[in-house]
């Protein structure tokens, strides 16, 4: 997979009152609920929202409850709507290497696997249409976290309300229990001492079980599905604008955000502008904008509208997996073939919470097993294998998103500096995750499953040896967060206070991971859903 641009502009496709209105030829968009009277409000609304992934399309959503006001989702990539390749939640590995897929190329990394590609979503729903749903309430111990960072109100009664208007609107299925190494695996885990729980409530525990879902009979339930999708003519005051990649926002006489210019054409905000862009082209718009680090926008020839650490603190869960070949087949599973969990704390880690994170994948998950000097496939072709992997909760390497050109079509550059922290925490904590791997593997339950220990192998076995094959072998779950963190008001190290308004810059927020003052121990997605709920709660002054 390689980093994308976009050379030319992409015809627009608009939804007033959720009706498709392709404005210049192209290949017609599916209909099916998008319904109703045309309504023009030209190039001006009340709000807009740039980016329509899992925290903008709630945004829009919520807003325009309000009758009395308009609003413009604004979204680079295509609808999901009508598209099954998308909306059938087993079908995701196909949504890789795809024009879905920005894919970006992260750089070189001096400690871990340079041959990473984040994967983000480009469609309505963004990376929540684009991912396997798991379902994960942050941990009240990492909303505190946020709290005592300076995120007045975002602690766990502070949102505990807007997490759960997120699970009742997209619902809550577990992965099906009708794969038997999944089984086992889960019995495994059992005869290692962990307790069988349901996975969904939060990561706050050990425990072990079925993957729970934001999705319905197979079909995920992402911002889009879910809170999008319902509308039909019943908000004839958003528009929707897909294929409308964001260059630059505008600014009025008074240094306020006034509006966005796109690939086809400025719009204009009455009231605020919600950058929703997630978190690695949220900071790429504020830089372009003038909005970050005074010195590299300097370097970049772009005048200074507010120095601020935008593209800082870039935060992430890498992981690393031990893959077993199997004696027999394994019945693959109708969801996202990595059914069972098992949440482990660490003996030493100090904290009394779970630090890893093991998963259990049905595959050798070529992601794991790709060498990083050459970018290729270790694990021998033809075998029937599953991996067991080890995701940091709380890891502590920060690294940096800045920018590569001033061509707003570039992508940006991306450094994670994983395993860089000065403590070595992040790969103490992973090589207990391949040790505990390798412990769950021995249970009998699952021992019946195993031919043979394909990598890193039985030979591997010093922790100097274990240890750089998993740093090197390393990848991302692909949940990238904090480059515009929020946290007190006059924190000079934060860009945004809590009410996700950029600091000295009126009118304007932000609003998807890129605001979280840490990763939660958990994948995020429905995290930033939640910060979408609160977030359109903010700006309408509901408390």
């Amino acid at each position: 997979m390689h980093s994308r641009s976009v050379s030319a502009r992409p015809p627009i496709t608009e939804r007033t009152g959720w009706r498709t209105v392709v404005s210049d030829p192209v290949e017609p968009f599916v209909e099916t609920k998008w319904v109703g009277k045309k309504v023009s409000h030209g190039n001006t609304f009340d709000y807009l929202v740039i980016g329509g992934g899992s925290t903008g399309a709630i945004v829009a959503a919520r807003l325009a409850e309000d009758p009395e006001v308009t609003v413009c989702l604004i979204e680079a990539g295509p609808s999901d709507e009508g598209k099954p390749e998308i909306l059938e939640l087993q079908r995701w590995p196909g949504l890789l290497h795809t024009d879905y897929d920005y894919g970006y190329k992260i750089e070189p990394q001096e400690r871990g696997n340079s041959n990473i590609v984040q994967s983000r979503g480009r469609m309505l729903g963004g990376s929540g249409s684009h991912n396997i749903c798991q379902s994960w309430r942050a941990p009240d111990h990492d909303m505190r976290d946020w709290e005592t960072m300076g995120a007045t109100g975002w602690g766990p009664d502070d949102t505990r309300k807007y997490f759960d208007r997120v699970l009742e609107t997209t619902g809550l299925e577990y992965t099906p229990p009708d794969n038997d190494a999944a089984s086992s695996y889960i019995e495994a885990g059992k005869q290692l001492g962990y307790t069988e729980r349901k996975m969904a409530a939060n990561a706050e525990e050990e425990g072990v079980g079925w993957v729970a879902l934001n999705s319905k009979d197979g079909m995920r339930q992402s911002s889009s599905v879910a809170y999008l999708h319902p509308l039909g003519e019943r908000h004839p005051n958003l528009t929707v604008l897909t294929d409308s990649p964001a260059y630059r926002l505008t600014f009025d006489d008074q240094g306020n955000a006034s509006g966005v210019e796109t690939a086809n054409g400025t719009y204009s905000a009455r009231r605020e502008v919600i950058v929703s862009a997630g978190a690695f082209d949220t900071p790429k718009l504020l830089m372009l904008s003038g909005i970050g680090p005074a010195d590299h926008l300097r370097e970049m020839g772009i005048e200074v509208r507010a120095d601020l650490p935008v593209g800082k603190h870039l935060l992430d869960h890498p992981e690393a997996g031990v893959v077993y070949e199997t004696v027999k087949p394994i019945h693959q599973p109708n969801t996202v073939f990595c059914d069972a969990v098992l949440l482990s704390k660490v003996d030493g880690s100090g904290t009394d919470c779970p630090e890893l994170m093991m998963w259990f994948f049905s595959g050798d998950f070529e992601s794991f097993t790709v060498g990083s000097d050459s970018g290729e496939k270790i694990t021998p072709e033809g075998i029937t294998a599953f991996t067991i992997a080890a995701d940091i909760l709380h890891s502590k390497a920060e690294g940096t998103v800045t920018l590569r050109s001033t061509d707003p079509t570039d992508p940006p550059v991306i450094d994670p500096q994983y395993f860089a922290d000065s403590e070595g925490w992040d790969e103490w904590i992973l090589l207990q995750g391949i040790k505990l791997a390798r412990r769950i593997a021995e249970q009998p339950a699952l021992a019946e499953w195993i031919a043979r220990e394909v990598q890193p192998g039985p030979d591997v076995q010093s922790d100097e040896d274990l240890l750089e094959y998993a740093r090197t072998t390393a990848y991302t779950a692909y949940h990238p967060s904090g480059t515009c963190r929020m946290g007190a008001a006059d924190d000079p190290d934060v860009v945004l206070d809590p009410e996700l308004r950029v600091r000295g810059i009126g009118k304007l927020r932000v609003a998807d991971g890129s605001v979280f003052p840490t990763l939660p121990g958990c994948n995020p997605n429905i995290t930033c859903m939640m910060v979408g709920e609160k977030a359109a709660d903010l700006i309408r002054g509901i408390r």
